[in-house]
């Protein structure tokens, strides 16, 4: 058993972030494996206003209110951790950074949930969470992104860059018997960067076919924006009602942001959520997908209205079935949230056993 710290962005509140489903399934993984976690949350009015899970089962889970509070309440905790984990977008994050590698004594590693986001804002000299010299400071960087930007962030300097993916919780996804009551559905936070795309394939889809029903889930869209009559739009879906969302459609759309894009080897969390879910999804095409799903066989690629015009007329719903439960049995086989638990550990081991080593040639130098 490890004693685990983990400071993140949110883990008590899912509106308007994908962190909090991806942080519910591996504490819980790996308090299955025997783990002790904290999980330290700042305390903010946004989530506090919307707030689905205060506490878990599987962590202790404490708020705090500014880095002096985080020091004198958690100070202790994070130094007697065996590791330690701080996450992208985490508030005055270049400060907690800072001081999660100075109080630490144990292994401490970076969890980048927004890669290609970071690395543009690093770029641009903006961000607010990470900066180039924290960066090489961690023992480990782990990134929701993989492929050639592994051998970028080692580039800028850091010491060990993995992957960890986004994943699936499948006692919470799974298929569930409703109506199929949509065409095509869809479910993400707005972004101004990937609004284009969906009103150029879920809303051009369901204009050419006024007599079928669509859905959109998700929170901050604008009030100025032009809803076709036959697509419903539901504000904000929390996790729990994700399963019979996703199930109620008969294809789902997988929609990438323009970072991802252009780095690849970004899958979302919801190509696992709804693949656990045994519903058969429509992606845009990135390098590196097929790493995760097979195209044609347990995912299909449309990048237009008219490519998606076409699977909905065309797939048969024999094929449908295949396409469906060929995308389950993967995201069962690989991308559950004990595989990531297991990943981590594996990663964390071995970045204490680097750190381990670096200590004791330390030692024998200044010996």
């Amino acid at each position: 058993m490890a004693k685990l710290v983990i400071l993140g962005l949110s883990i008590t509140s899912s509106w308007g972030n994908g962190h909090a489903t991806t942080y519910r399934g591996l504490v819980k993984a790996l308090a299955r494996r025997g783990h002790e976690i904290l999980f330290l949350e700042r305390e903010t009015p946004w989530y506090a206003a919307h707030r689905d899970q205060a506490r878990s089962p599987f962590a202790r889970l404490a708020l705090y209110r500014g880095l002096a509070d985080l020091d004198r309440r958690f100070g202790e905790s994070v130094a007697d951790a065996d590791a330690v984990i701080v996450g992208s977008f985490v508030p005055d994050g270049i400060e907690v950074c800072a001081w999660a590698l100075e109080r630490a004594r144990g292994p401490v590693a970076f969890y980048d949930i927004d890669t290609p986001v970071t690395l543009a804002s690093l770029e641009r000299g903006d961000c607010a969470y990470l900066s180039r010299d924290l960066l090489a400071r961690f023992d480990l960087y782990l990134s929701f992104t993989g492929g050639p930007v592994l051998d970028l962030l080692q580039d800028m300097g850091a010491s060990r860059a993995a992957p960890l993916y986004c994943s699936v919780d499948p006692d919470t996804h799974f298929p569930i018997r409703v109506r199929r009551e949509w065409e095509l559905g869809y479910i993400g936070t707005y972004a101004a960067d990937r609004q284009p795309a969906l009103e150029e394939t879920l809303f051009a889809a369901a204009r050419r076919l006024p007599e079928r029903q669509f859905v959109c889930a998700g929170p901050l869209y604008p009030e100025g924006i032009e809803w076709p009559e036959n697509v419903l739009h539901i504000a904000h879906l929390p996790p729990a009602a994700h399963a019979r969302f996703y199930c109620a459609q008969k294809f789902t759309l997988n929609l990438t942001r323009r970072d991802m894009l252009a780095f690849g080897y970004s899958p979302s969390v919801r190509l696992f959520e709804a693949a656990a879910c045994g519903v058969p999804i429509i992606s845009d095409a990135w390098a590196g997908l097929e790493s995760f799903f097979t195209p044609d066989e347990e995912i299909l690629l449309a990048g237009s209205a008219g490519e998606i015009l076409d699977i909905l007329e065309r797939v048969s719903p024999r094929r449908r079935s295949a396409i469906a439960e060929a995308g389950r049995r993967r995201a069962i086989r690989s991308h559950t949230a004990a595989h990531r638990a297991c990943e981590l550990e594996q990663l964390l081991d071995l970045a204490a056993s680097q750190a381990a080593g670096k200590s004791l040639q330390r030692r024998a130098l200044v010996s």
